[in-house]
């Protein structure tokens, strides 16, 4: 993504039938709500389609230059992603990526009035993925959103973020994050 051609190629594609629908979404947080950077969804994922949504926490710097949550962004988590869900197995046109917190405000932190407001940013979100059975809340932040995303209709999993610093405090955590992952196959094949 650190190309500009490859980004254009991307921005070009937001309007295929997968993907158009969260990108007006898309727009419609940027006209509406807080005026902070919100990127858009990698139109090379499921999009409306996905089985399985990664709600991550908040976009990072690199997503903002980007313009896209994609594992292919130009940093360690994004690649640490990639690799997981390879190890997992699972296809990227089964998954969709967000986060619990859509917009990047210049800080990691999460207070408790942006994680309520992007909580009803994700279940907005739910409803246009008719085909969604599963929620991967990954990282401590995404897992606060849990009990509003709670429905007889998701099986909801709680993973550890894949960071560098996950990785680097806690490489047993770290560790499992594929074997954490790898349960989605098992509840989008049945």
């Amino acid at each position: 993504m650190r190309d500009a051609t490859v980004r254009q190629r991307r921005k070009a594609m937001l309007d295929l039938p997968q993907v158009a629908r969260l990108a007006a979404y898309v727009a419609e947080l940027r006209q509406h709500g807080p005026p902070q950077e919100v990127p858009d969804f990698d139109p090379l994922d499921g999009g409306v389609d996905a089985r399985a949504l990664f709600l991550f926490e908040k976009p990072g710097p690199m997503t903002v230059e980007s313009g896209f949550i994609s594992r292919n962004n130009d940093d360690a988590t994004a690649e640490a992603t990639f690799k997981f869900m390879k190890q997992a197995g699972i296809p990227r046109k089964l998954t969709v990526i967000w986060n619990v917190i859509p917009w990047w405000n210049g800080t990691r932190k999460v207070t408790r009035p942006e994680l309520h407001q992007g909580v009803a940013c994700v279940q907005e979100l739910a409803k246009l993925l008719p085909r969604l059975c599963t929620v991967v809340m990954v990282g401590r932040n995404a897992g606060r959103a849990r009990q509003h995303l709670e429905s007889p209709n998701l099986v909801l999993i709680e993973s550890y973020h894949p960071s560098p610093v996950v990785r680097a405090t806690s490489r047993a955590k770290w560790d499992t994050i594929p074997f954490v992952w790898a349960e989605v196959m098992k509840i989008a094949e049945s």
